[in-house]
């Protein structure tokens, strides 16, 4: 399935596709900042190449990595069809950074002083779609009584703003959700030699659980926000592995993840 909005050119390709549309598996998987491409209406958004070509734009690697873990897993995956730069489709519209106007040492001159009507095409024809397509997928399975995990797939640069990064793969969740993030860490220390830690090198106070927030909190299911550092993932060979890795990983944890959520239990009590 694929999405087009008046706001793009057909030529540009869709805001998103769903693949694997029919999987077996009761995952979920979801890539927000799967590509590069800006729709030929908006000029390049008048970025340079480097800006284009940088992590500020996309997340390298992680479609290649979600593509893979779709076939291995027979999962779904819902990816989005342009650059973050145009909407950052892990931000509410309200969000500073839906369109920010810089992107860490990047201004991004297409989306200053953007009108009210600019923005709106924005989430009308990127923002919407998207996350329609998650609730849609998610209502589905919940139909037909499957029980879906919510697995959203990112990359993050070695070096921000100057600083280096120790971390490798993020485990990122939620303050109200940690069921399937503590499973994941606690497989990781035998799983793999990669350095996993929580909620690094981003965390809910940065925003970054909107997803998981929008579509896994309300529903009580199991979710999880994987942050992979992309320089582990620039080969087809690193996608490979990484992507065997956080297979094991997932199975692994969602077979020993509780499937109700304690914080929720306890809250209803």
């Amino acid at each position: 399935m694929q999405s087009t909005h008046t706001l793009f050119d057909a030529a540009d390709g869709p805001a998103f596709q769903t693949i694997n549309a029919n999987g077996a598996s009761d995952i979920v998987l979801v890539c927000e900042h799967a590509s590069n491409i800006i729709p030929s209406a908006l000029d390049g958004l008048g970025l340079t190449e480097a800006a284009l070509q940088s992590h500020a734009a996309w997340d390298p690697g992680a479609e290649a990595v979600a593509l893979l873990l779709s076939q291995s897993l027979d999962a779904v995956l819902i990816s989005a069809g342009f650059s973050r730069l145009v909407y950052d489709l892990n931000r509410p519209p309200e969000h500073p950074d839906a369109m920010r106007a810089v992107s860490e040492i990047y201004e991004v001159p297409g989306n200053a002083n953007l009108s009210p009507q600019d923005r709106s095409a924005r989430t009308d024809g990127l923002y919407k779609p998207f996350h329609d397509e998650i609730d849609r997928v998610l209502d589905r399975y919940q139909a037909e009584n499957r029980t879906p995990v919510l697995v959203t797939i990112h990359t993050f640069t070695p070096v921000y703003l100057g600083q280096k990064r120790a971390v490798e793969i993020g485990v990122l969740h939620d303050t109200t959700d940690t069921r399937l993030a503590d499973q994941i860490l606690d497989a990781a220390q035998t799983i793999t030699d990669f350095v996993t830690l929580r909620n690094e090198p981003y965390g809910p106070e940065d925003g970054v659980a909107h997803s998981l927030q929008m579509h896994a909190l309300p529903r009580g299911i199991l979710n999880v926000m994987l942050e992979i550092r992309n320089d582990l993932v620039t080969t087809a060979e690193q996608q490979i592995k990484v992507a065997q890795i956080i297979e094991s990983l997932l199975l692994c944890a969602i077979a020993k993840a509780p499937t109700q959520n304690p914080a929720s239990a306890g809250a209803q009590a």
